[in-house]
């Protein structure tokens, strides 16, 4: 990847424009937009302006309709230099559809549906951002190895598994560690239990940085700095400004967005890089924090990690038009917002696929009886996985995980299957039961 062309100066653009050019950009009533895009100099530089306009005047134009619209944050980059935003029509669409898909305006059945069996969808949405929030800082063990582990409370075994797990416990325990309010020390506390036993020098762990020499680079390209966070002396002061941030109250002309502010705390932690490792992690973790406590409780099932990593340079260039363009986050709350929609629709067409799923398994199993009563929907959605992966084992502690139940509810869930003749049991060790699918188990389904 290549890093944006830094737009030229307002002196340098100033200079381009004549007197008769200012009252013609007024007439034209160009907005922050461009082609319908929120457009960096980097972009707009290969567009065909408007008639009458070169490059730089339509730069001008932009700059000056972004400006009348900027709102001023309490933040500031390197240089001393506040950091702004705007809201323009995209962005303004997508903090609607956010906050109608999200958990914060009443929804529809699907929300009810998935509210009524929330446990069991948390459970593998945290499972699901544990192992790609992880792997997005190197982490490389199999997923199925990953996942078998948090199911079972497996202790972790090797570094990728370790940072696997601290991510889960993160995630688990972020209201706790974060409380109402957030204070620098929740949020070394979170950085704590996101690192613990996977970093290279064990004072890094639950410490602010006290070195310089931290480069970012760029995706598969380690000679590529992309950037150079501010000074480890400045962390102490920037990070309480980002918990004053967190904690503020909006009144009627200091109103952010609460989706701009959750996006914004994860941006800050990514520029400032307050930790020697595990800034990533920790800046996706308050943003769930944020959002959650604002009522948006859908986003605790979203996994934005797994779309993060399928294109992590366009996560990158994010920070990077808004480094190179004045501290200008819109570019970064547009492309945040881009992946919270993606996650909702991902997640909506998940529900849907295992609501018809459950469906037709249900139709199927509907004849299989117990003496007593009829198989519940945990001992279905078992049955489904069991299906799709014939030669994954099952266990009372990995039940009860995944369906947030009691021991003795879970163990009365696989020995009823195995009394059916659906699953296999057979001890592991010495006192462990191991619960296989039967080899003949989609047949005995079929014949239902």
């Amino acid at each position: 990847m290549k890093i944006p062309l830094t737009p030229p100066s307002l002196n340098e653009l100033m200079q381009e424009a004549s007197a008769e050019t200012l009252p013609q950009l007024a007439r034209l009533k160009l907005g922050p937009l461009a082609y319908g895009h929120y457009l960096h100099w980097d972009e707009l530089r290969h567009r065909t302006p408007p008639e009458g306009l070169n490059h730089k005047i339509w730069w001008l134009a932009l700059r000056l309709a972004r400006s009348v619209s900027a709102n001023t944050l309490p933040f500031h980059d390197k240089q001393g230099e506040v950091f702004s935003y705007t809201l323009p029509e995209p962005l303004l669409k997508n903090l609607h559809e956010i906050d109608r898909g999200a958990g914060l305006v009443p929804g529809g059945e699907d929300s009810a549906a998935l509210r009524a069996d929330q446990g069991r969808y948390l459970i593998s949405s945290l499972i699901e951002e544990s192992i790609t929030s992880s792997q997005m800082e190197g982490a490389s063990t199999t997923r199925r190895v990953a996942e078998a582990m948090l199911r079972e409370g497996r202790k972790p075994g090797t570094l990728s598994e370790r940072m696997i797990f601290n991510n889960f416990e993160a995630m688990r325990r972020i209201r706790d560690i974060c409380r109402d309010t957030l204070e620098p020390g929740h949020v070394i506390e979170l950085q704590r239990v996101l690192t613990e036993g996977t970093l290279e020098r064990r004072e890094d762990c639950g410490q602010l940085r006290t070195s310089d020499d931290i480069e970012i680079v760029a995706p598969n390209n380690e000679r590529l700095v992309l950037h150079r966070p501010p000074h480890h002396s400045e962390l102490t002061r920037r990070l309480q400004v980002l918990c004053d941030f967190a904690n503020a109250t909006d009144s009627d002309d200091t109103f952010i967005h609460p989706i701009v502010r959750a996006i914004l705390l994860h941006f800050m932690v990514g520029y400032d890089h307050p930790f020697a490792d595990g800034n990533g992690r920790t800046g996706r973790a308050l943003f769930y924090w944020y959002m959650a406590k604002q009522g948006y409780w859908l986003t605790e099932y979203l996994s934005i990690s797994r779309i993060l990593r399928k294109a992590p340079a366009q996560y990158a260039r994010a920070y990077l038009l808004t480094e190179t363009d004045s501290g200008d986050t819109t570019y970064f709350l547009l492309h945040q917002t881009e992946v919270i929609l993606k996650g909702l629709s991902a997640l909506h067409q998940y529900l849907q696929q295992k609501q018809r799923e459950q469906a037709q398994l249900s139709a199927k199993l509907r004849a299989l009886q117990t003496s007593e009563k009829q198989l519940n929907h945990r001992q279905t959605a078992l049955l489904a996985h069991a299906l799709k992966r014939p030669d994954e084992y099952f266990t009372i502690e990995s039940h009860q995980r995944s369906h947030q139940i009691a021991y003795a509810t879970a163990r009365a869930d696989l020995l009823g299957l195995a009394a059916l003749g659906l699953l296999s049991e057979t001890l592991h060790g010495r006192r462990k039961k191991v619960f296989y699918p039967a080899p003949d188990i989609r047949q005995k389904l079929e014949s239902v």
